[in-house]
């Protein structure tokens, strides 16, 4: 690919990419990122940054797997605990936050190593953010009064008339994202759909080497899953979100809220069911949420998979990163 960036040619006549090498390790909820990435600091003297848009948020540690203390006196993470439950954190803030962070390593030096699951994310750094008009709280207030006067199927049903394809993203439960998504249509007379499709690819100024560690049998993940969502129930999950819930300033419709298990716990404080329904439920929606993460990552280019549950798991990435270091 031509991506602007001048190389240097080698003594055989071939082109070198002579930007600086980044890691992108990604892959599905319970398949051993932190571990593996605390390795490759260790190992390669890479600096981690956080690509999960959980993670970002304050006092959310338990249902989120942010690592522990010590792992992170071990291995300091950016992009964790920067914001605010009650505050919105989108992919084109991560984009921002993500390449700072980069040019800033880079500086001194070391290489990059991002490590998480929302492809979301991941896909924007690479790729950039779409030129979006400006929001409009009155018409976004308007637009959010009207859902709530006639419900928001009928806002869905109108996105589905100007917008099919953005509404068959965007679920009619996710009222930010569905008013968003008529917002940038009424305001510019252009869909969201299309905003994107002239989206333009940036040129990314570094050499991204891409590695997905995942189970190579899927029910190995999903007994994983379950594993992780006991021991956070062990670990006092409910606690942790009834003490978010009696802060009083938070609402489901949050996106920190919004997070898997988050949202099945704050519907069982609310008495919406019983505690074995809470653990069916978070299970079902972490496994939801891995299988769309692998779906992401089928469509990666140039991705080097990896067994998370192979014996050599660390040489094998190790031997990635060093037949891409040069």
């Amino acid at each position: 690919m031509n991506d602007g960036h001048s190389d240097t040619s080698s003594p055989h006549g071939t082109r070198r990419d002579e930007r600086p090498l980044a890691i992108l390790l990604l892959g599905p909820t319970a398949s051993g990122k932190t571990d593996n990435a605390i390795a490759l600091h260790q190992r390669f003297g890479a600096e981690l940054i956080s690509v999960d848009s959980a993670m970002v948020y304050r006092d959310m540690d338990i249902g989120t797997a942010k690592p522990s203390s010590e792992e992170l006196t071990r291995a300091p993470h950016r992009l964790i605990d920067i914001r605010d439950p009650a505050e919105v954190y989108t992919a084109a803030d991560f984009r921002l936050d993500a390449l700072r962070e980069m040019e800033a390593i880079t500086a001194c030096g070391k290489m990059p190593l991002l490590v998480g699951g929302t492809m979301m994310y991941a896909k924007r750094l690479v790729e950039g953010v779409a030129s979006m008009p400006s929001a409009d709280p009155a018409l976004r207030e308007r637009l959010r009064q009207r859902g709530e006067r006639e419900g928001f199927e009928a806002l869905h049903m109108e996105l589905s008339r100007v917008d099919p394809q953005a509404a068959e993203a965007i679920h009619p439960r996710n009222r930010q994202r569905l008013i968003r998504a008529l917002e940038v249509y009424l305001v510019s007379g252009v869909t969201l759909s299309e905003h994107w499709q002239r989206q333009q690819r940036e040129n990314f100024p570094w050499r991204l080497l891409s590695i997905a560690l995942a189970p190579a049998e899927r029910h190995v993940l999903h007994e994983r899953i379950a594993k992780r969502f006991d021991a956070m129930l062990a670990d006092g999950f409910i606690s942790e979100v009834a003490a978010l819930k009696q802060r009083g300033d938070l609402y489901p419709e949050l996106p920190a809220m919004r997070s898997v298990g988050y949202r099945q716990a704050w519907e069982y404080l609310e008495g919406a069911y019983g505690k074995d329904a809470l653990r069916e439920r978070g299970i079902a929606a972490t496994r939801q949420l891995a299988k769309r993460q692998l779906t992401w990552l089928r469509r990666w280019p140039d991705l080097h998979w990896v067994d998370s549950c192979a014996s050599d798991v660390g040489e094998r990435i190790a031997k990635i990163v060093r037949d891409h270091g040069s």
